[in-house]
């Protein structure tokens, strides 16, 4: 019998992750207005992650188990050879919370354009080439995005104590 690796056991626990919450998602109560449920779009979102998670196992079960001896199967052996290993997941949560405790003060525009820039240019790069290309990214991104949820579907979203409204 074939052994499974790390990659096909978190693959599992992610559909069956997937599969939980989309139980879950029909405990969303359900207006008496609005055209749209509000458990369609986490729905939408679960079958796109339960498929990516589905091609996530199917890849990991063709790689078949890791080889003994293979430090990319074994992991860093020290405190810094693991943050070294982590580093960039590692940045991309702390920059999260840092988006997440400034959201009150600088509003989702802001604070989102902010986010994604300092993200980008984390992992991407602090050339002035990259720089002038991680603002325009994000100032597209995140305005297009917040532009379509407040003037196209009239989502109201968080408005900042910085100035307020935007």
């Amino acid at each position: 019998m074939k052994r499974l690796n790390r990659d096909a056991w978190l693959a599992v626990f992610l559909l069956v992750f997937c599969g939980f919450m989309f139980w879950a998602s029909f405990d969303i109560r359900e207006p008496d207005y609005g055209v749209l449920a509000p458990s369609v779009w986490p729905r939408v979102i679960l079958a796109a992650l339960s498929v990516l998670c589905l091609v996530y196992l199917v890849q990991s079960l063709r790689a078949g188990p890791a080889a003994p001896g293979d430090e990319a199967a074994e992991g860093p052996d020290s405190l810094i050879g693991y943050l070294s290993y982590w580093r960039n997941p590692i940045i991309c949560f702390v920059l999260f919370a840092a988006y997440l405790a400034l959201l009150p003060i600088l509003g989702m525009l802001l604070d989102g354009i902010v986010f994604v820039f300092v993200l980008l240019c984390a992992l991407g790069g602090w050339s002035p080439r990259q720089l002038a290309l991680h603002a325009g990214v994000a100032v597209i991104a995140v305005g297009g995005m917040w532009s379509l949820f407040t003037f196209g579907l009239n989502v109201l979203l968080p408005t900042g104590t910085l100035i307020p409204g935007i």
